[in-house]
């Protein structure tokens, strides 16, 4: 199943809930004032956020005004252009070795979103090392290691409440002996406790620059769609602790919520990297702007 046939699956809750409110505001109607309000609330009460709904109001009435659009259907399709333009990043190529670095609040789907990367990179007939660098949970390295062994992929643990540098530390050697494309590593979710996630990343970031200086560094964020605004409160609480390259946003499948993936992009200026559309190891997925957009419109 190619990725718009998993997408659109996966988004069906989001189109069935934005399809009905946008019906009714599209359907055969003049482009006024009312209308841009209604469809502003719209996307609002979509998940799509205060900010960004307006912004991209503001720019569908001067676009249409400019263009001299009439029609509802031709606003409609101004807006998904205007959309993707939001959510759509120039994201630089992946260089190997390269490093992944996944944080998140526990419960979001972290670990189980490495899990699925080791798969996908696997697929790409990379090499794969997972670093079980969260030893504050304990179900954490065993969960790990459970995804290893479906994708054949090592897994680097240390026993519970062990030092995260230390298992980056084990694993980089490791990489780094057997020339490894890619290393994966899970980290903590202490939220609550910034001062000690915060040294705890720190720490990581300064054994991976010390011992690993020539990998390409990407840090992603995890986030559960289903959550709603609160993925982008996490976005901003973790982005003042550490610089996030990526969203990956997990449970895109099981939420009406997915216009969540606007704000994010659009207010954070993060872009999402990957979705979560199930419960499969090959359910995690390169995200694509154009085809998000098609898929809840």
């Amino acid at each position: 199943m190619g990725f718009f046939s998993k997408i659109k699956d996966g988004l069906k809750k989001t189109k069935d809930n934005l399809s009905k409110k946008f019906y009714e505001v599209f359907k055969g109607r003049a482009l006024d004032e009312e209308f841009y309000d209604e469809l502003e609330m719209a996307m609002i009460s979509s998940d799509m956020g205060v900010e960004s709904s307006s912004k991209i109001i503001e720019e569908l009435k001067d676009r249409a005004f400019r263009n001299k659009i009439k029609t509802t259907e031709e606003a409609k399709e101004l807006l998904k252009e205007i959309m993707i333009e939001e959510i759509d990043y120039e994201i630089a190529p992946y260089e190997y070795p390269l490093v992944i670095m996944v944080a998140g609040v526990n419960g979001v789907g972290k670990t189980t979103a490495v899990g699925k990367l080791a798969h996908n990179f696997v697929n790409q007939g990379k090499s794969v090392v997972i670093a079980a660098a969260d030893t504050f949970r304990a179900a954490a390295s065993e969960q790990l290691h459970i995804w290893g062994e479906r994708s054949g992929v090592r897994v680097i643990s240390h026993e519970e409440g062990s030092d995260p540098a230390a298992v980056v530390f084990d694993a980089i050697s490791s990489c780094k002996a057997k020339n490894t494309d890619v290393l994966l590593i899970d980290t903590a979710g202490r939220l609550h406790n910034k001062k000690n996630l915060m040294n705890e990343l720190d720490k990581i970031y300064r054994v991976i620059g010390k011992e690993y200086p020539d990998a390409d560094l990407r840090t992603y964020l995890a986030v559960d769609a289903t959550t709603g605004q609160n993925a982008v409160n996490q976005a901003e609480a973790f982005d003042e602790i550490i610089d996030i390259d990526g969203i990956i946003l997990n449970k895109l499948d099981g939420t009406a919520k997915g216009g969540i993936v606007i704000p994010i992009c659009s207010e954070k200026e993060i872009p999402v990297m990957y979705v979560g559309v199930g419960e499969q190891i090959n359910d995690l997925l390169p995200f694509d702007a154009k085809e998000f957009v098609n898929a809840i419109l």
